[in-house]
This record gives structure tokens, sequence and C-alpha cells, in this order.
């Protein structure tokens, strides 16, 4: 259903489907078993056709839009200091990220996402300004990996756990720092790194 009224650009429609599955099942449940298997069909609808971008672009924001949504409704964070969460480098795939802010949001896990592009020496500063528990690292492409978002950053103590999510990560050894296998998983380690 959302499928069709995403090709059908009915955008009331979408939104609120994916309101009601978050409700219903919660942000992993949604994110797994809905969400990215819808935006797997657009994707792969648009690269065998060549259309339907925007499509994509309208289903990435309104997702984008309830997520944040989602993630803004924590009343008492368990946390003392926020969780960060980028896409590193020249990644512009950020939705992860929202995904991620949305189910910690529902731990009660408090987050700064600071979106698409992240540089390092944005990453830093955030670093010494809130020295997070944990900082969450996302790269969908190889391209946008290196060991020196983790390795440059300030050191500070106590030292933040360091979770990398993304199948760009795959492309360089990631030994010294952990990498999550999903969204779950994720949230699992940054729930552990605040001691939840």
């Amino acid at each position: 259903a959302i499928l069709n009224a995403v090709n059908a650009l009915d955008s009331l429609f979408v939104e609120t489907m994916l309101r009601n599955e978050i409700a219903e099942n919660g942000i992993i449940s949604a994110w797994q078993d809905v969400f990215v298997p819808v935006l797997t069909q657009v994707g792969s609808a648009w690269e065998a056709s060549g259309k339907g971008v925007e499509i994509e672009h309208m289903l990435t924001e309104i997702l984008k839009r309830v997520l944040r949504e989602s993630a803004a409704e924590i009343v008492v964070p368990i946390n003392t200091r926020p969780v960060l969460l980028a896409s590193v480098g020249e990644e512009l795939h950020s939705l992860p990220l929202y995904a991620l802010a949305a189910a910690l949001c529902e731990r009660n896990i408090e987050t700064y996402v600071l979106g698409a592009r992240t540089p390092l020496s944005a990453l830093s500063a955030m670093v010494t300004k809130c020295a997070p528990p944990a900082i969450f690292m996302w790269a969908q492409l190889p391209k946008n990996t290196d060991t020196k978002y983790w390795r440059e950053i300030p050191s500070i103590r106590p030292a933040p756990r360091i979770v990398l999510g993304g199948p760009g990560w795959d492309a360089i050894s990631c030994d010294e720092v952990i990498r999550a296998e999903g969204l779950e998983h994720a949230c699992q380690e940054i729930s552990q790194a605040i001691g939840a």
C-alpha cells in the first residue's frame, strides 16, 4: 500500500501509513520490515528504468520528517551527554541517522544528528564541546570511509564508544571500533555505552 501511494505521489497517505507503522510496531521493526524494503523497491525501479528519482526523493523527505518528529519525543533523557550521529566524509546518505535517532529516542537516549557530509573538523569540534558517550558514523559508500574519523578525533575521558554503520565500512579494517550489523545492533551498542 505504501509503495502504491508513493508511486501515486500521495504524500499524505504515505506519511499516515509510516506514522501508523511506527506507532504499531516501533522504529526498529518499522525500519527493517517496511521502510527499508519500500526504499529498496523504489530505488530498484529507478535504477532499472532511469525514471522516478522524484519518487525516491519525496519518500526520503517524508521519512526524514516522520523520523525527526519521532526523535523529538524524549521527555527526560537517560544520558547526561547526547550521542553523536554523523554521515562522514562526503556521504550524502543520512536517512539511517534519523532512523537511529528515533530508535534511540524510544529508549530515552538523546542524540545530536550532524547529518550528511560531516567533516572530521566538525566531528572533532562536537567531541570537544559535548564529550559524547558514543559516536555513530554512517558510510553508505566505501569512498567515504577512513580510519581518521575515529583515530584523529580529540581524546576525551571517558573515551566514547565508536560505532560504525553502513556497507561502506566493509572496505576497510575496523578492528579498533564496533561495526554495527544493523539498526538494532547499533542501538544495543550505544545503550551499553551509556550504561543503559
